[in-house]
């Protein structure tokens, strides 16, 4: 039996359709079922724990990783306002509380509920590896402190510890590589990763006040197997050269080079070439060896010295020069120290310490070398009162190193690397890439995370949010259909 416009039953049926249409709309309010949602960020903390300064930085990656690899960036950062941890070694509780400003900032960043399963670690560099030298049980009273402050807050600690040289090298070139996406980038044509070439691979120069590293990628095999470094990132392996110098960063340098000075002479007054011209200071003479890298070195005489800078590049220079050893003994291809380093290859990107001096001086858009000595020259040139009126907000012990540190890294790159006119453009100076610090936290992270599980899709009771906006939106045509049809009946 046909259903007719007039007849009795349409406006009953139309009624009864409402009806269940306004139910299935309920329903699907207020109604559950099992959804997958995509698995949240994890959180990860590292502290860079320097010779001069500690930094805090947090990383977040998916829960589901490329290659076994997580695809890491950089969420947060916070400088430790205070010196390095290693300055506390008559006060080791210090060292902890210096990390809480961070760590309660931190805390503000990272989600409540991802907080308890983010691992965190503190690597201490340089200044430990010295003070350990200096005083073992002084450090481990320190990484104990620091541990235990960590451990206050509601984070999976993971421990504090120091990094060997190697691995701060290394880890640094994991951490270029990586922002520059030198392991692996997404292909639009394939839609899917791909590895670039290997000719994107790029060298580390890393320099702090302690200690210098370079990493990078040989032309040829390394030789010696205890100066590689090998890993495997997103489906790849790399083996790499790399070697840190201890008691080569630039703070130390400056230390060996007045060591030199005050000893060439019984006198209590000397010229200093790598300071300003017209700059004076007096400092006593033991202070120049106080650092465990002037372990066997004892000052001529007692007493006071006062230095005045003359401001001349070239002599500074040649000042430096002289705490090197450029010898390669037994190798045949060596750095400096007779230590072992095939020739450098390919593209380096150097940071640290060595983009901070180069920015201050405006040389870091690659200019070629001759106008890098330039430059040099004219800055160390100017007198100290010209430069304290021209930078009026710089630190003065700061100010002061400028010339000192510029020469210092021209001979360690040009006399200690075996960088050379030609070579000299393939070097870029950078702090940041892909709005990530560079520095060898981020490639300590990404390394470890390959010893963390994938994370499945958590299940939430709720609603899959495109098939919900269909369902309703259907159920909301159906009873406004069924409205109209409802009056256009009744008006009849």
């Amino acid at each position: 039996m046909g259903i007719k416009w007039n007849g009795s039953y349409i406006p009953v049926a139309f009624l009864v359709l409402g009806i269940v249409s306004l139910i299935a709309l309920i329903l699907s309010l207020v109604g559950i079922h099992n959804a997958t949602l995509p698995p949240q960020n994890k959180y990860g903390l590292v502290f860079d724990a320097g010779s001069s300064h500690t930094a805090l930085f947090v990383y977040q990656w998916p829960a589901d990783k490329e290659n076994n690899t997580g695809m890491v960036s950089q969420t947060f950062s916070c400088h430790v306002n205070a010196s390095g941890i290693s300055s506390f070694a008559k006060d080791p509780p210090r060292a902890g509380d210096s990390l809480r400003d961070c760590l309660d900032a931190a805390m503000k960043v990272i989600p409540a509920e991802r907080q308890r399963e983010a691992p965190t670690y503190l690597g201490a560099t340089a200044g430990m590896r010295l003070l350990r030298r200096e005083n073992e049980s002084a450090a481990a009273q320190i990484l104990a402190e620091v541990g235990k402050t960590i451990q206050e807050y509601p984070i999976n600690f993971q421990g504090a510890r120091i990094l060997t040289g190697k691995e701060e090298g290394a880890y640094g070139w994991i951490t270029i590589n990586y922002l520059l996406d030198s392991f692996t980038k997404y292909s639009i044509e394939r839609r899917d990763w791909i590895h670039p070439s290997s000719a994107n691979i790029r060298g580390a120069l890393d320099l702090g006040g302690a200690s210098t590293q370079i990493s990078f990628v040989p032309a040829d095999p390394i030789v010696e197997s205890d100066e590689a470094a090998q890993f495997r990132l997103y489906g790849f392996d790399y083996t790499i050269y790399t070697h840190s110098y201890l008691c080569y960063g630039q703070n130390q340098a400056l230390q060996h080079a007045l060591r030199i000075i005050v000893n060439s002479t019984i006198l209590d007054q000397f010229d200093n070439p790598c300071y300003p011209r017209d700059y004076f200071e007096n400092i006593t003479r033991s202070s120049f060896y106080s650092s465990p890298c002037a372990e066997g070195q004892k000052p001529a005489v007692s007493g006071n010295v006062s230095l005045h800078g003359t401001g001349n590049a070239n002599r500074c220079r040649e000042t430096f020069k002289k705490i090197f050893n450029f010898s390669c003994h037994h190798n045949t291809s060596c750095g400096f120290n007779g230590v072992y380093q095939p020739k450098v290859n390919g593209k380096f990107l150097a940071f640290s310490a060595y983009y901070y001096t180069f920015s201050f001086l405006n040389l870091t858009e690659g200019q070629p070398l001759d106008e890098v000595e330039v430059a040099i020259q004219t800055f160390c040139a100017r007198s100290w009162d010209e430069l304290k009126s021209n930078y009026p907000n710089e630190k003065e012990s700061r100010l002061k190193s400028y010339c000192a540190n510029a020469n210092y890294i021209l001979t360690l790159l040009m006399e200690g690397y075996g960088f050379s006119n030609h070579t000299w453009r393939s070097i870029a100076f950078q702090m940041k890439a892909a709005n990530s610090d560079i520095g060898w936290t981020l490639g300590y992270m990404l390394n470890l995370t390959n010893m963390i599980p994938t994370e499945s899709p958590r299940p939430l009771r709720g609603h899959e949010e495109g098939v919900w906006i269909a369902s309703i939106f259907f159920i909301v045509l159906m009873l406004a259909l069924c409205l109209v049809f409802l009056l256009v009946h009744f008006l009849k």
